[in-house]
């Protein structure tokens, strides 16, 4: 059963598909999703939370699908092959996707700044605030790092503390 979290942000994701995100107003938000204004703000803090969550959302969802991407294919060829594939269908379909690989923001998509200095809490007593979107090339490079990772043979990858940071590359930057 989802979460009053996850309605929010489907919520939210859908009003962004006709409107601006400058447009997206937090009790249309609420009422879309079934749940009371307070509920959404207790949730997020405000929209600049909310702005966080779905960035942060459409960064995990696509990092998600690097994995499946990756677990479907049969060696490391055909898993990079995939997730080009994959790449290419999330830029397609998800705007915030396009955005956070491109870095190419525009008025109609939520850009959240990071949370303030020393507000460690969007509302007291609640979840951690959501750090701000992720540079395209720190999405890319975390991407690249599932890629990396060895199996363990049962068809899962390692997690990162188990495996060696992988050499450099002439391909990477100094």
């Amino acid at each position: 059963m989802p979460t009053a979290r996850d309605v929010l942000l489907d919520a939210a994701l859908s009003a962004l598909a006709t409107l601006p995100w400058t447009s997206v107003r937090m009790v249309d938000v609420a009422y879309a999703a079934g749940v009371s204004r307070q509920t959404l703000y207790n949730e997020f803090g405000g929209k600049d939370g909310l702005a966080r969550a779905l960035v942060r959302d459409a960064a995990d969802g696509y990092l998600a699908g690097v994995e499946l991407a990756l677990g479907s294919a049969g060696g490391t060829e055909d898993g990079l092959a995939a997730v080009a594939a994959w790449t290419v269908r999330a830029v397609r379909t998800n705007v915030l996707v396009k955005a956070l690989l491109t870095g190419c923001w525009n008025e109609r998509l939520p850009r959240p700044a990071p949370p303030a200095a020393g507000c460690a809490f969007p509302v007291p007593g609640r979840r951690w605030a959501d750090p701000g979107p992720p540079t395209p090339a720190e999405l890319l490079r975390r991407a690249g790092e599932r890629a990396v990772q060895p199996s363990t043979g049962d068809g899962r990858r390692t997690t990162r503390k188990h495996w060696p940071r992988p050499a450099r590359s002439r391909c990477d930057s100094p």
